[in-house]
């Protein structure tokens, strides 16, 4: 998993000059991470890392409650172990991605939605017993499926989504921060194998973080959709005029 990590941050900064670069990019932001703005996207990164990563494992294990002992602990294994790819998989490619023209603002669209959605989710009543294997998931607000097969396909699904959020709103909030952007990359897939499953307690324990991680998502995400009209490069309102 550490080549993974290391290959999804050397890939998506290529444009840095090798490892010396990537390096480079890190001692820099973080010698200067007092500095109000710096400091800022750290927390910004932080938080969508923390909240995400606990809603990843919230979402997973709330899918697999319905099952017998043995396939809920191989679905739970599935659904991490594809969360982990797919976080490197979308890191080696979504920075590039942003360079399209207007793909930033789509990307602020896409948060937004996601926003709406967990909104919608922390309002909703309970319908899952939760899985003994993640604390947390028991008023996920979804049902569990009803087989094996069901519930694979129900997580691969949902960690498509939500690992594409997590890597396009840790890029949006450090887009001008490489170093940050890196480390807030990493910390997304470490976070995701090691601790997601304590963060899904303390989530569910203490719903202000989960209030707070969504204030940071929609305050990204209308960030984005800004930078995605108006920036210079890459902004879709240079079309316009």
């Amino acid at each position: 998993m550490l080549e993974m990590l290391l290959a999804a941050a050397a890939a998506t900064t290529e444009g840095f000059g090798g490892p010396a670069g990537i390096w480079a990019s890190i001692v820099k932001d973080f010698s200067n991470i007092t500095e109000p703005a710096a400091f800022a996207v750290f927390l910004q990164v932080l938080m969508i890392d923390l909240f995400l990563a606990g809603d990843n494992a919230i979402v997973v294990g709330a899918l697999a409650a319905g099952l017998p002992p043995e396939q809920r602990r191989k679905v739970i294994f599935i659904g991490v172990i594809a969360a982990l790819v797919l976080r490197v998989l979308f890191a080696l490619i979504v920075t590039q991605l942003l360079q399209i023209v207007g793909l930033i603002l789509v990307g602020g669209l896409l948060l937004m939605w996601v926003a709406w959605k967990m909104w919608r989710d922390l309002r909703h009543a309970g319908e899952s017993a939760g899985s003994e294997e993640v604390e947390g998931d028991e008023h996920s607000g979804l049902k569990p499926a009803k087989s094996f097969a069901g519930a694979a396909w129900a997580v691969a699904v949902a960690d498509v989504s939500m690992s594409l959020d997590n890597v396009l709103a840790v890029a949006g909030a450090a887009r001008d921060h490489p170093g940050i952007l890196i480390v807030g990359l990493i910390l997304a897939v470490a976070l995701m194998g090691i601790a997601a499953n304590i963060i899904a307690k303390y989530i569910e324990r203490y719903r202000w973080i989960a209030y707070l991680g969504l204030a940071v998502i929609i305050f990204v995400g209308g960030k984005m959709i800004y930078d995605g009209w108006v920036d210079p490069q890459v902004g879709l309102g240079r079309l316009f005029g």
